[in-house]
């Protein structure tokens, strides 16, 4: 590295000079940037509008040479899944939540009916929690055991 200064003197035009700098106003030529750039979109639109021709033509080709399929069932009721059917499915016209209301409403008055299964063998249905009732003040009737089988 040199100790010496620069010489900064500027000359008669007064821009600053140096020894080891140059500068050429012709290093960047702007009319072939701009020619490639109008030819670049040029090529653009020109593709923009071939696409758009492929598209025209291929859709008119499609349109006349397209043919519905045929229907691949006659129009026939649909087919229902055998018997027994999930709630729910097609061909089960039963709601699943009314179901089962009926059925907690069918099981609650059967739990709470009073009256003769067979009256001359003296068997009666009563209310459950009437046979709840008694079990608890009563106890279960005790069943004899077998005797043990002896070899």
């Amino acid at each position: 590295m040199s100790t010496e200064h620069p010489n900064h003197a500027l000359p008669d035009n007064g821009h600053p000079v140096h020894q080891d700098v140059a500068y050429e106003p012709t290093d960047v030529n702007v009319s072939p940037i701009l020619k490639f750039l109008i030819a670049l979109g040029i090529m653009v639109v020109l593709s923009y509008i071939v696409t758009i021709g492929i598209y025209k033509g291929l859709k008119s080709f499609w349109a006349s040479s397209y043919s519905p399929p045929p229907p691949s069932r006659l129009q026939a009721p649909p087919e229902l899944p055998p018997e027994p059917r999930l709630q729910a499915m097609p061909g089960h016209l039963i709601d699943p939540q009314q179901d089962l209301r009926n059925k907690i409403k069918a099981d609650t008055e059967a739990n709470n009916q009073l009256g003769w299964i067979d009256e001359k063998a003296g068997l009666a249905q009563i209310p459950v929690s009437d046979a709840m009732k008694i079990i608890a003040e009563k106890g279960l009737p005790v069943v004899a055991t077998p005797p043990a089988e002896t070899k």
